[in-house]
């Protein structure tokens, strides 16, 4: 998703979700959508719970020592990203939590990812045989960024009254 349409999407999602309320309100009643909000409240944070947070830290672990986390690690990963829309209240993130739990979904979703992974190494050097033709890289050394007091900053010590 290009970031330009996220504010509007952001904006549109809890008017859509307000939407579905009403629809599934009028077609089962009140009580029963409010039972169905808390179904899946509750069965995203049990998801939550069996997953863990233990795949998000090996993913992690995997990207600070400069491997791309692998297919393996996707399966786990996109179960927790569908137990936090699970948490959400609302339909169209149920039903997009939903759609998440299907293998041909997670492929395409691997297939989009894959593509976009980006690992920084902290390696000493610079590698430019893997960079992608169209980033934009400063590399700057120690002598290059350096600080200096100005005392005209309004951050400085004097402006705020020190």
């Amino acid at each position: 998703m290009p970031l330009k349409i996220l504010p509007g999407f952001l904006l549109l999602l809890p008017l859509a979700e307000i939407a579905g309320f009403v629809l599934v309100g009028k077609a089962i009643g009140l009580w029963p959508t409010l039972a169905l909000v808390i179904l899946s409240f509750m069965v995203g944070m049990g998801l939550l719970r069996r997953q863990g947070i233990g795949i998000l830290r090996r993913m992690s672990a995997e990207g600070r020592n400069g491997m791309v986390p692998g297919r393996e690690l996707l399966r786990p990963a996109m179960f927790v990203i569908a137990s936090l829309l699970l948490m959400i209240p609302g339909f169209i993130t149920d039903i997009v939590a939903l759609l998440i739990f299907i293998p041909a979904v997670r492929d395409l979703a691997w297939q989009y990812i894959s593509r976009r992974f980006v690992v920084v190494g902290s390696t000493s050097g610079f590698d430019t045989s893997s960079r992608p033709k169209d980033s934009k890289i400063v590399d700057l050394d120690d002598e290059d960024y350096r600080r200096e007091p100005n005392d005209n900053s309004p951050w400085s010590g004097k402006h705020l009254g020190k």
